[in-house]
């Protein structure tokens, strides 16, 4: 049963990839800083390496552990006799909040912030930003993932239907993808837009220190940490890190070894921005 979700997930995942690559291509949002095809290679490089690195995790991984929880009998959901669609959802909406307090700490502790890095430095952000995540975060994301799967102890579809939705919100909410201004206001009420997520990945530092939802939209309104809009506008606004705006972040080495560079703090950026070069 696991391998058949893996495979459903994986195609499905592969098929908004190209969607939304072709979409990208079509209805742009922002102009691109670099060229394609080199960013690209680094980021498929390093997204290869992930997917070989949660391979290799298997007996650990989220939706081994739900199995683990359910036929051990751990975890909240297998001691409370919820009915299963309650279980379902609310295994949905904690698992989503795990995440959006999970990427507030990425930002926060500086040994967490070296490894993020990696995905902030992309200086162009678009559906390959998504997954360019260094190999170590990928490995302890999904220990946290297991961890709070034990403690809340969901059932394997739950937490296979909760992993496939992040992953195809964070391919969405990172495309540089055009939205009519209206449609982005709406559907930004229920889930994490293109427009709000850029923000994030601005080079100014309480932009960055903002919206971190990556699926539900509500985290950031209600915890403080919402920004509509970044202030020089997307199409001026810098996206990446200011101490790396150079052709760095699109090398494949470069980009593996920057957490062993040395971290400047727990603060996301410098508070100045910085022209490209």
């Amino acid at each position: 049963m696991t391998d058949s979700l893996a495979t459903s997930g994986l195609a499905l995942s592969v098929l908004l990839f190209v969607i939304l690559a072709v979409l990208e291509a079509v209805f742009p949002r922002k102009k691109r800083v670099m060229p394609r095809g080199k960013r690209w290679r680094t980021n498929i490089f390093i997204i290869i390496v992930d997917s070989i690195a949660l391979r290799l995790m298997g007996p650990i991984a989220a939706i081994a552990a739900a199995g683990y929880a359910v036929q051990h009998d751990l975890g909240l959901f297998n001691r409370v006799d919820f009915p299963l669609w309650l279980e379902f959802v609310l295994a949905l909406i904690l698992l989503d909040l795990a995440i959006y307090v999970q990427h507030v700490l990425t930002h926060r502790i500086p040994l967490l912030w070296a490894l993020h890095k990696v995905h902030h430095a992309d200086r162009d952000i678009d559906v390959t930003t998504a997954v360019r995540f260094h190999p170590v975060e990928i490995i302890l994301s999904m220990l946290y993932k297991s961890a709070l799967v034990l403690l809340l102890g969901p059932t394997p579809f739950a937490v296979f239907v909760f992993a496939l939705l992040l992953n195809l919100f964070a391919m969405f909410n990172h495309a540089n993808l055009r939205l009519p201004p209206s449609f982005d206001r709406l559907l930004r009420l229920f889930v994490v837009t293109p427009d709000m997520h850029r923000v994030h990945h601005s080079t100014v530092v309480k932009e960055t220190d903002s919206n971190f939802g990556f699926s539900i939209a509500l985290w950031d309104r209600l915890f403080g940490t919402y920004t509509a809009q970044p202030d020089a506008g997307h199409d001026d606004m810098i996206i990446g890190l200011t101490e790396y705006q150079s052709d760095h972040p699109a090398e494949t080495w470069w980009s593996l070894a920057l957490p062993f560079r040395g971290s400047k703090g727990s603060q996301s950026v410098p508070e100045t921005i910085q022209t490209p070069d």
